[in-house]
C-alpha cells in the first residue's frame, strides 16, 4: 500500500472492492458485536463510504502532474485569481518543474469555459511548421523516411506556441497581471527544487537524447551524468527568460531577445525557424466540437486536434449499447470499445489535419447518422481485423510526452489544458542562453503517407508537411456539462492513447457511476487500428482476456496508459484526482 493524493492506495491499478472486510471500515462504520453471542446483530456496512475517494473542496481546485505546479495554481486561486489566471500560472510553472513535458518551447490546446458569458473557447496554440518546411524534408535520397531526422535534430522543431497561447488566455479571460502569474515559476527556476525519483528515471532514460547537446547537459547533467533523485535542479537561464516574458510580454519571445537566441540556435545547426516564422506565429480561437451522451454535453478540441472529434465519434457509436449493464472492463464492454476505436482511428488516418489547409469533415465525423452506419460494421461477438477496416465516408453526413492540467473556480470558470514537447524533452535541444527546451513536434506530421510516426500512428495527405501548417494532434482537453453547467474537466498525456484514455474516464463516470478517483484507477485499454492489437493494462482478469481472445482480439498487455487530471463539479463541491500512474501528480483544493 502507498499514499497517493494524500490517501492510502493499492500498489496496483486494480480497483479495490467497496468493503473486503470489516477491518477496512472506519470506526464510525463498524458495529461491534455485543458480549452475548445469541443477541449478535447482523454487521451493518456504511455503503456511502468509498475506499477510493477523490480530493474534495468547496472554493476551487487544481489538478496537475506536478505537486509544485498544482500548489502555484492553488495559491493564485486563494489570492482571488480565476481559473484562467491559475491555469496560466500552472502552465508556466510546469515549464520549470516538469521539464520533460511542461514547456514554453512547445505548444498545445486550452479549453476555456467563461462563467460570465457561458462561452466555451477552444484555444489553439499548436506549433507551426517553418516557412521553409517541405513535403519530403524527412526522406532520404531513396524516398525512405530518414531515421531520427524528424525527432532529434533542429529540423524536428516547430515554431513554439505556448508563450503566445498562455499570454493570450490571460489577457482575454484572466484578471491578473502577467508578472504576477509568472513570478512563482521564476522563483522555482531560480532557487531550484529536488529532482523526484520519477524525474530521475526519465533523465536516466534520456541520457543519450539530452547528452548530444552541451546546452542541455549544462542544465540536466552533473559531473557527466544525468541529475539523480534528490539533486537540485536550478535553471538560471530559464528564470531569465521567464523574467523577460513577465516584463515585456510575448513579443520578447517572438520578436525580441529570446527569439533572436532561438534563431541563432537554428542558424548554427541548419534548423529552419527564422525570425519571420516567430513573428508570424498566431494563436487561433476555435469553436469546440460538441456531442451529447446520455443527456450530458461533451465538449472538446477541434482540429488540428483529432481528439475531440474521435471522442464524440466513439461515444456516438457506444451509446447504443448497455455498457452499464455489461459492466466496466467486462469482456463485452472492452470488445465494443475496441471495435469503435478501430473505426475512429481509421478515419483519423484519412481525414484529419490542419483545418486551415484541409477541409476536415467535422460535422460528418461527429454526426449520429454516421455513427449509425459505422455501428453496422461492428460484430458484438467477433473482432473485425484492421486489414478489413477502411476509412468510412463521413462527407454525406456533413449538413507521450505531453502533460495535462485542469482548473475550476468557485465562479464556474473552467480550464482544461494539454500541451507538449512531443516526446520526453522534445528534441532534447535547449536553445543556448535561454534555458528553453525545444519541441520535436514536426514528427506529428505524416513524413510519408502510410509510414507510422513515433506513436505508431499512420497519417495521410491531410496531415502532410507544409509551410505554416499545424501538425495533427491527439491532445484532448475536454469538458462535460450537465444542463449547461460544468460537470467534469479532464484530459491526459499519452500520445495516440490520449483520446481513448479521456473517453474511458468520461464513460467510467457517466456509465459506471464511478467517482473520479475510481474512474481514474480503473485499468484502461487502447486500439488505434494500426497496428492491429488491443493494448490493455495490468489488472484485466485472465478470464476476460480469454473471452476477448476467443472473440478474435489480439491482446497485448503493456505498461500503463495516460495520466489523467480530472475535476468533477457536483452538489456545489469540487471532487478531483490526479492519476497515480504518475506519482508526482497532485490535486489540491480549498
Amino acid at each position: 500500500m502507498r499514499k497517493i493524493n494524500g490517501l492510502l492506495k493499492p500498489a496496483t491499478m486494480a480497483l479495490l472492492p467497496l468493503c473486503t472486510s470489516l477491518a477496512f471500515l472506519p470506526a464510525h462504520a463498524q458495529t461491534a458485536a455485543p458480549a452475548t453471542p445469541a443477541a449478535a446483530p447482523v454487521v451493518k456496512y456504511d455503503l456511502t463510504y468509498d475506499i477510493i475517494s477523490p480530493v474534495m473542496a468547496k472554493n476551487g481546485m487544481v489538478a496537475s502532474e506536478q505537486e509544485l505546479a498544482t500548489q502555484v495554481g492553488l495559491d493564485i486561486l486563494k489570492r482571488g485569481g480565476n481559473a484562467i489566471d491559475a491555469g496560466v500560472a500552472v502552465g508556466f510553472a510546469l515549464a520549470v518543474v516538469l521539464p520533460n513535458a511542461g514547456n514554453i518551447g512547445g505548444g498545445g490546446f486550452m479549453m476555456i469555459h467563461d462563467a460570465k458569458t457561458g462561452k466555451n473557447v477552444a484555444l489553439d496554440f499548436r506549433e507551426m511548421a517553418p516557412a521553409k518546411a517541405s513535403r519530403d524534408m524527412y526522406l532520404d535520397d531513396k524516398g525512405n523516411v530518414a531515421p531520427g531526422r524528424s525527432l532529434y535534430t533542429h529540423l524536428a522543431i516547430g515554431v513554439p506556441g505556448t508563450v503566445a497561447g498562455l499570454t493570450h488566455a490571460l489577457q482575454k479571460y484572466g484578471t491578473m497581471k502577467l508578472s504576477d502569474v509568472i513570478a512563482p515559476a521564476v522563483k522555482l527556476a531560480e532557487k531550484g527544487y529536488p529532482v523526484s525519483p520519477s524525474l530521475a528515471l526519465i533523465l536516466a532514460a534520456e541520457r543519450d537524447h539530452l547528452g548530444q547537446w552541451e546546452s542541455s547537459k549544462a542544465i540536466f547533467f552533473k559531473d557527466g551524468r544525468p541529475l539523480e533523485a534528490g539533486d537540485k535542479l536550478v535553471q538560471k537561464d530559464l528564470a531569465k527568460s521567464l523574467k523577460l516574458i513577465a516584463k515585456k510580454g510575448p513579443s520578447v519571445f517572438y520578436e525580441g531577445e529570446i527569439g533572436k537566441k532561438i534563431v541563432a540556435e537554428m542558424d548554427k545547426h541548419n534548423g529552419l525557424i527564422t525570425a519571420a516564422d516567430l513573428k508570424n506565429y498566431k494563436v487561433v480561437e476555435r469553436e469546440p466540437v460538441v456531442g451529447n451522451y446520455r443527456g450530458y454535453q461533451v465538449m472538446s478540441m477541434p482540429p488540428p486536434s483529432s481528439g475531440g472529434i474521435h471522442i464524440i465519434q466513439m461515444m456516438n457509436i457506444l451509446e447504443r449499447y448497455p455498457l452499464k449493464q455489461y459492466g466496466a472492463d467486462s469482456a463485452q464492454t472492452i470488445h465494443l470499445m475496441a471495435e469503435a476505436m478501430k473505426l475512429a482511428y481509421a478515419d483519423r488516418a484519412e481525414y484529419l489535419g490542419d483545418p486551415d489547409f484541409n477541409k476536415v469533415p467535422v460535422k460528418g465525423l461527429t454526426s449520429r447518422a454516421y455513427a449509425d452506419e459505422l455501428a453496422k460494421k461492428i460484430n458484438p461477438d467477433r473482432a473485425t481485423p484492421s486489414s478489413e477496416i477502411k476509412p468510412g465516408k463521413p462527407q454525406p453526413y456533413e449538413s507521450d510526452q505531453t502533460t495535462h492540467f485542469s482548473v475550476a473556480d468557485k465562479q464556474g470558470n473552467l480550464v482544461a489544458t494539454t500541451y507538449t514537447l512531443n516526446l520526453n524533452f522534445g528534441s532534447g535541444i535547449v536553445a543556448t542562453g535561454t534555458g528553453i527546451t525545444l519541441n520535436n513536434e514536426m514528427d506529428d506530421f505524416s513524413a510519408k503517407p502510410g509510414v507510422p510516426n513515433a506513436f505508431g500512428l499512420v497519417g495521410g495527405e491531410a496531415n502532410a508537411i507544409g509551410p505554416a501548417k499545424r501538425p495533427l494532434s491527439s491532445m484532448s482537453p475536454t469538458f462535460v456539462l450537465k444542463d449547461g453547467k460544468p460537470f467534469l474537466v479532464t484530459g491526459s498525456p499519452g500520445g495516440s492513447r490520449i483520446i481513448t484514455t479521456t473517453m474511458q474516464t468520461i464513460l467510467n463516470v457517466i456509465e459506471h457511476d464511478m467517482n473520479v478517483a475510481e474512474a481514474t484507477i480503473t485499468p484502461r485499454i487502447h486500439h488505434q487500428w494500426a497496428p492491429d492489437q488491443l493494448r490493455i493494462e495490468k489488472g484485466i482478469s485472465a478470464d476476460t482476456i480469454k473471452i476477448l481472445q476467443d472473440k478474435g482480439q489480439k491482446i497485448s498487455v503493456q505498461p500503463s496508459m495516460g495520466r489523467t487530471q480530472t475535476i468533477q463539479i457536483k452538489d456545489g463541491a469540487f471532487y478531483g484526482y490526479s492519476d497515480p500512474r504518475n506519482p508526482d501528480g497532485r490535486t489540491l483544493g480549498f
